[in-house]
C-alpha cells in the first residue's frame, strides 16, 4: 500500500517552496510513503505558472497526511492559502480531514516577522477540520541549536539576501517534520 502525504503550500519568492521540498524529502524517507507536492491558486495574478499542480479537493480528501507551508504575511497566511481554506466546508461537512495528522511550515524575510503566529494561524482551519496537528519536538536536536528557523510549532526558514537557500539546520528540521508526519500518517493508517 501507498501512503500519500499531501505537502500544500504557496510560495512568493521560493523559501516556502524549498521547506516544501525538504518537507517531502523527509516524507519520502518512509518506507511506502509518496509526497504529493501541492500549491493553491494565486489570487492576485491572472493564469500564474506555478512549479507543481494545484491542489485539488480529491486529493485532499484521500490523503493520510497533510503539511501545508505560507510565507508569513503580517503575522498570518499568505491570502491565498487562507482562501483555498474559505473553500473547503463540503470537506468540513463531510468530516472528510478528521482524524489525518497534520504540520505546518512557513519562511520569513526576517527573523522576527511572525513565524510562529503565522504557524498558528495555519492551525486553525486543520482544528476545525478535526485534524491532528504534529509539531517539532525538543527531542531534534537542531531545534536547541537553530539560529535562523525552526520551532516546536513547524518548521521554518529565515530568508533574506544574505543566503540563498536555506540554512543546514533549517533543512533538517524540515526533513525531520517531514518524516515524522509520514511516520504517524503511516501509522494511523494501519489501525
Amino acid at each position: 500500500m501507498s501512503y500519500q502525504i499531501v505537502v500544500l503550500y504557496y510560495s512568493r519568492h521560493g523559501s516556502t517552496q524549498a521547506l516544501a521540498r525538504q518537507i517531502a524529502r523527509g516524507v519520502e524517507s518512509v518506507a511506502e510513503c509518496e509526497a504529493l507536492l501541492r500549491c493553491v491558486a494565486e489570487i492576485e495574478v491572472e493564469n500564474p505558472q506555478p512549479d507543481d499542480p494545484l491542489i485539488t479537493p480529491s486529493e485532499l480528501k484521500h490523503c493520510h497526511g497533510l503539511a501545508m507551508g505560507s510565507p508569513v504575511w503580517f503575522g498570518n497566511m499568505a491570502a491565498p492559502l487562507k482562501h483555498f481554506w474559505d473553500k473547503t466546508t463540503e470537506l468540513w461537512v463531510s468530516g472528510s480531514l478528521i482524524d489525518k495528522p497534520a504540520c505546518v511550515f512557513t519562511s520569513s524575510s526576517s527573523l522576527h516577522g511572525g513565524q510562529e503566529t503565522t504557524l498558528q494561524t495555519m492551525m486553525y482551519p486543520l482544528l476545525h477540520h478535526g485534524m491532528m496537528v504534529l509539531g517539532i519536538p525538543y527531542s531534534e536536536p537542531s531545534l536547541h541549536t537553530t539560529r535562523s528557523g525552526g520551532t516546536p510549532y513547524g518548521a521554518s526558514a529565515h530568508a533574506n539576501n544574505q543566503h540563498s537557500g536555506l540554512s543546514q539546520q533549517e533543512s533538517e528540521l524540515a526533513q525531520n517534520l517531514g518524516k515524522r508526519l509520514a511516520l504517524t500518517a503511516k501509522k494511523l493508517a494501519q489501525e
